[in-house]
């Protein structure tokens, strides 16, 4: 089963010291992907076609490494607020040390309870799944979400 860590950081400015920690933790870049929202989309306005493709692409996409229609919605609400996605994907060791790292660079807690809305926490209480399961498990410690599909 396909394994990915997924961090939102309302920093853009955080991306390449996660880009370089991932790197020097042996993530080869290709597993590494960076998602924000394009500055050169055709059209204007929230309501633009282009902007509306691209949040229906990232939330279908979301759903489909195991993301909770909430937790989507709330991606894209931190993606349209200016925060940016990273998504690192590997080996169930590898991919523990990519939430490790994005954690520490302070990825956004996303709060399902409170309609999705973005809330900084310093821990979270650990709900694993065992491998052989898909969707979402929290990792302790912070933001960063673990996807097993």
């Amino acid at each position: 089963m396909a394994r990915a860590a997924v961090g939102l950081f309302e920093n853009p400015q955080l991306i390449d010291g996660i880009i370089h920690d991932l790197e020097t933790s042996g993530f080869p870049r290709n597993d590494i992907r960076v998602l924000s929202e394009p500055q050169d989309m055709a059209g204007s306005g929230m309501m633009s076609t282009a902007h509306t493709d691209f949040e229906v692409d990232l939330i279908r996409e979301l759903r489909t490494v195991g993301a909770a229609e909430a937790d989507a919605e709330a991606y894209v609400k931190g993606v349209r607020g200016g925060g940016v996605i990273v998504f690192a994907s590997g080996s169930d060791e590898k991919v523990d040390a990519a939430a490790e790292i994005m954690n520490r660079h302070c990825a956004v807690e996303l709060e399902e309870l409170e309609a999705s809305e973005l809330h900084l926490h310093s821990s979270t209480t650990p709900a694993r799944r065992s491998s052989g399961q898909t969707g979402r498990i929290r990792s302790s410690g912070g933001g960063a979400r673990l996807f097993v599909w």
